[in-house]
């Protein structure tokens, strides 16, 4: 389980750092239109980012 913790983590960053690295003009858009959403709004997206990670993970084992 420590591993797969780990491997996932790691994929993560990979993912989280392409957009900034490839396009950061794109990155900086996205950053300003979430500063433009409401706290329900971030947080109903944080939920379904957990949900379908957790989904995923479910799938995956």
């Amino acid at each position: 389980m420590g591993d797969a913790l780990l491997g996932a983590l790691a994929l993560m960053l990979v993912f989280e750092g392409l957009l900034p690295l490839l396009n950061p003009g794109a990155w900086r858009n996205v950053f300003a239109r979430a500063l433009q959403m409401s706290d329900g709004q971030i947080r109903f997206i944080g939920m379904l980012s957990v949900a379908l990670g957790l989904a995923l993970f479910w799938v995956w084992q």
